[in-house]
């Protein structure tokens, strides 16, 4: 009987060495970050560092401030000021669901129905971008004057008797009250709630909205379930890049407004340039980004979403 030979091993294919990169390749990432680190370490950090010092400094100007690690200033300030942080957050939660209720429907419109002229549009949005912040506040003045055309139109429509019944307004009169404020805070951050609406609905797929059809959706329907569900990520990042800046602002209450209608902006650029308390002025500022980290944690847990535009 014949043995059968062996059949012959195959040896299994050497792995290609494995090269890993070098130290100079790994630390490329960290070099591009570098630049962007060292902004906000030294635009962003280190001032948030001193007005922190700032904050629990005691003295005056003229003999000079020391840490003194006196905390009661915060607690000075939220009692002596709570007034004008209650007026700033309402004035920029109302001018907030202003901008999203003229901004959605025009974001609906260019992102779906604008066809040729959705570039035009985009532009007209950003155009106020093209002049001074403080011109487009001032031309309001002219606009909202005792006396002119929108103010005799309000008049004739009723309208300012409504808001004179709900304190915006006092009489005929619209400047120097709270619904100057807001209009100006309306138009001024208008464009910070179209863009990121209308960069949300630009990516709906449309064939959902087709499939919604098919299936005898009607429109309302379809934009109930599917159009605003699919478009939160815009509403949640305009509503923030409107009610963020506008809480803080100043320059809308201190050229449209009056004395009563102050927001804590103008408490804080009055302590700083014309009482020169420099501790109250960092303590206000500091509860004011305190108040509306909380509130922003608190709306997006509830919103459901963190896809931010």
């Amino acid at each position: 009987m014949t043995a059968t030979a062996a059949p012959p091993r195959t040896e299994a294919p050497a792995e290609p060495p494995v090269h890993k990169p070098s130290l100079r390749k790994r630390l490329i990432p960290y070099w591009l970050l570098l630049p962007g680190i060292l902004w906000l370490l030294v635009f962003f950090v280190l001032p948030m560092i001193y007005q922190a010092s700032t904050s629990v400094q005691t003295g005056s100007l003229e003999e000079g401030f020391q840490v003194t690690w006196h905390f009661q200033t915060y607690w000075d300030a939220l009692t002596e000021y709570y007034p004008q942080f209650l007026r700033s957050l309402l004035y920029a939660g109302t001018a907030t669901a202003l901008c999203l209720l003229l901004g959605y429907p025009l974001a609906y419109l260019i992102a779906f129905k604008a066809g040729r002229w959705r570039n035009l549009l985009l532009v007209l949005v950003i155009a106020p971008f093209f002049t001074s912040f403080l011109i487009r506040t001032l031309a309001w003045k002219t606009i909202l004057a005792d006396g002119g055309p929108v103010v005799d139109l309000l008049n004739t429509l009723h309208v300012l008797d409504v808001t004179s019944w709900l304190g915006m307004t006092q009489g005929d009169r619209v400047l120097a009250t709270p619904l100057a404020v807001v209009c100006g805070l309306t138009y001024n951050f208008l464009p910070f709630m179209i863009l990121p609406l209308y960069t949300s609905l630009e990516r709906i797929d449309t064939r959902l909205h087709e499939a919604a059809g098919d299936l005898y959706a009607r429109p309302a329907t379809t934009f109930r379930k599917v159009t605003f569900p699919l478009s939160m990520p815009g509403v949640v990042s305009g509503t923030l890049l409107t009610f963020i800046p506008a809480s803080g602002d100043y320059v809308n209450a201190e050229l449209l407004g009056s004395t009563d209608t102050r927001m804590i902006g103008n408490v804080i650029q009055s302590q700083y340039l014309r009482i020169l308390d420099y501790p109250t002025a960092a303590a206000l500022s500091f509860i004011l980004m305190a108040i509306v980290l909380i509130m922003v944690t608190i709306y997006i847990r509830r919103a459901g979403t963190e896809d931010l535009v």
